[in-house]
């Protein structure tokens, strides 16, 4: 039996050097387009020639990376073992339901309705809705899609692409039919990213529709890549000033949440104004 003592104990302990040295290798060959030399290796990793070794060796004895020799040279390479470890991970996700708790939290701290997103193709598919208790109810729920470009969600999730990745994305914007809509040029919409990359959020105001307005933050994934995003969806005459400014940080801070367990490490997350 552990007494609470000792797990607070086993919290405090320092990290391990060992798991830290095999877990960087693993991570630079993984990172490597090329094979790569012992010599290399423990040169792009700072580790110890002899070190280096043993972990290589460990990992080929497990299956995790194999060799190529040439004469006396050796080049190494993960292998896709590393890719069914990620696999048998990936199966086990459920997105929707990964911050499920939170994101009642925060729609019943907002008493407003709130939501996870993804993007597929030009539009935005809700995967998870919590709603509030209220009479009236937004049009929104799981399974619903939208224009990217007129959804907090969207604009959120299209602030962070790869431009490879975005700019077919810019000849299928679709114009609102709200008071606000812009005039759904490729320009106007770039700037309007790099607004949401400055902040780190994104706005939309009675763009897509009369009277609704939304905020939104990107989640990321384990590689560092956006992965979706968190929003709040109410009536835009109430997300205005405090509210607004509370529903920000609501999806921000769940938007980490989520980011942190898909595995991203903080260090990935890319600040104001950079695109991964």
């Amino acid at each position: 039996m552990v007494m609470p003592e000792q797990v607070g104990a086993a919290e405090d302990r320092a990290p391990s050097p060992a798991v830290d040295r095999g877990l960087t290798v693993i991570e630079r060959l993984v990172a490597s387009d090329e094979e790569m030399t012992l010599t290399a290796l423990a040169k792009a990793t700072r580790i110890p020639l002899a070190t280096c070794a043993s972990i290589v060796y460990t990992l080929e004895r497990r299956g995790y990376a194999a060799r190529r020799v040439v004469g006396r040279s050796h080049f190494w390479r993960p292998t896709l073992r590393l890719y069914g470890l990620a696999s048998q991970l990936v199966r086990k996700i459920d997105l929707p339901s990964v911050a499920q708790p939170e994101l009642r939290a925060l729609a019943e701290e907002l008493d407003m309705p709130a939501h996870i997103g993804v993007l597929d193709g030009a539009t935005v598919v809700y995967l998870a809705k919590a709603a509030t208790g209220g009479f009236i109810q937004l049009n929104t729920y799981p399974g619903k899609v939208s224009p990217f470009n007129l959804t907090a969600l969207g604009r959120a999730i299209a602030a962070y692409l790869p431009e490879d990745e975005l700019a077919p994305l810019l000849s299928r914007l679709v114009v609102g039919r709200g008071p606000a809509a812009g005039d759904g040029s490729a320009a106007a919409f770039r700037a309007l990213l790099d607004g949401v990359r400055s902040r780190g959020y994104a706005v939309e105001d009675q763009e897509e529709q009369a009277e609704v307005a939304c905020v939104a933050a990107p989640f990321f994934d384990a590689e560092g890549r956006v992965a979706g995003a968190v929003g709040i969806t109410g009536f835009a005459r109430d997300l205005v000033g405090e509210r607004r400014g509370r529903a920000v940080a609501g999806v921000q801070r769940v938007a980490a949440q989520v980011s942190r367990r898909l595995g991203c490490p903080a260090t990935a997350l890319p600040g104001p104004d950079v695109v991964p």
